[in-house]
């Protein structure tokens, strides 16, 4: 039980002899719990793939209720799936704790601006927008779920360093050659020096 977590209170109340703490692990590493999330991701990107036909509905069509409720049930599953994780690691203090992960970061973060979202969803304000945008974010999260997606993305984290000094060889070659061919072929180009389709009157 608890392999490889080291916080003994999460929250500072729920020690690993805690049963409300025993449920949420063996909920999060019950076998089917990640097929579940990742089918919760997929349909919560289909919604927002959807809700781009009907972008422009007013609050009396029923389409929109319906779109709305659907991003409430949502929200809270996702926030059930983040509370589970968080009661049953730790949050952030000991080696292993959810936020030690930057995968997991990047779900907290997504996850706490649709409760913030959902949370002032009534009023009326222009930074609000940039909250709702922020929904589009939710595929990101299968990278924090699939484990080759990771291992790619790892990589070409990895690789950025190797691939700038490769532009920047490439860019030194290309400058190496602009003025080379500048110096030897400067002027040979130049065809007329009077434009012969100027109409004579």
């Amino acid at each position: 039980m608890f392999v490889g977590v080291n916080c003994q209170m999460s929250f500072f109340i729920f020690s690993k002899d805690n049963i409300i703490r025993i449920g949420a692990y063996k909920l999060i590493k019950h076998p089917l719990w990640e097929t579940i999330v990742i089918i919760l991701i997929t349909l919560s990107s289909l919604k927002l793939a959807f809700d781009t036909f009907y972008i422009n509905e007013t609050e009396e069509d029923l389409r929109f209720h319906i779109s709305n409720y659907t991003d409430i049930i949502f929200n809270y599953l996702f926030i059930f799936e983040m509370t589970c994780k968080l009661v049953a690691m730790g949050m952030l203090m000991d080696e292993n704790s959810y936020l030690r992960d930057n995968w997991n970061q990047m779900d907290f973060f997504i996850v706490t601006a649709s409760i913030f979202d959902m949370a002032l969803a009534g009023l009326d304000v222009g930074a609000l927008k940039i909250l709702r945008m922020l929904r589009t974010l939710r595929p990101l999260r299968f990278l924090t779920h699939n484990i080759g997606m990771k291992l790619i993305v790892n990589a070409l984290i990895g690789s950025v360093g190797g691939i700038s000094n490769v532009f920047l060889v490439l860019a030194m070659v290309y400058l190496i050659f602009a003025i080379l061919f500048v110096n030897l072929y400067k002027g040979t180009f130049f065809y007329c020096s009077i434009d012969t389709y100027v109409l004579h009157t």
